[in-house]
């Protein structure tokens, strides 16, 4: 994607709105309120796979009222375009051992599945005491492996999707909201 320019630009990018602020932030209370549920007030670890679940992230750790630590790892097979390569790289790994830890890793948005079954696997090798997914976004019809989120907030159709840390090309994270993405020629 070639940068952007102008305001006017930046705005002609955002298609319409698919989910709104005020519904992201009741789902996230409600996943906290599982989160709680599942590890009666047991200490976690919430993974955040940046950059795009760091929005996330922020709203689901205050969400939850368990014990909590937070990490960072850092994936990616987007590399500024709008279609998966299909090639998922870690780029950032955890600074910790989990082997003590009830593991939550925290997505943005699950895709095809490759980069969320590659970082359980390589997570579960390093055995922690439980590990499960929450994902913000899932788009099932683009699986091209079997996988699944232990918790998914909202299921959306086959649309490249920005906003509220999602991005395209590393813009649009700031938007409070999940838009659909106005995929102009030249792109």
């Amino acid at each position: 994607m070639k940068p952007i320019y102008s305001q006017e630009e930046y705005n002609s990018r955002i298609k319409r709105i698919l989910i709104t602020k005020e519904e992201i932030a009741a789902a996230i209370d409600k996943a906290g309120k599982e989160i709680d549920k599942i590890y009666d007030g047991r200490p976690i670890l919430l993974v955040s796979i940046l950059k795009g679940a760091f929005v996330f992230m922020a709203d689901l750790c205050r969400a939850v009222s368990a014990p909590c630590e937070i990490g960072f790892m850092c994936a990616k097979s987007y590399y500024e375009g709008t279609v998966s390569s299909g090639v998922v790289q870690i780029t950032m790994d955890l600074d910790r051992d989990i082997s003590g830890y009830h593991v939550v890793i925290v997505e943005d948005i699950i895709d095809t599945g490759r980069t969320l079954n590659d970082i359980v696997k390589l997570l579960k090798g390093r055995n922690p005491l439980s590990l499960r997914v929450v994902t913000l976004l899932d788009k099932p019809s683009r699986r091209l492996v079997d996988f699944k989120a232990d918790l998914s907030l909202f299921t959306i159709p086959d649309h490249f999707v920005i906003g509220y840390g999602l991005d395209c090309g590393e813009y649009f994270r700031n938007l409070p909201y999940i838009a659909e993405y106005n995929e102009k020629e030249g792109n």
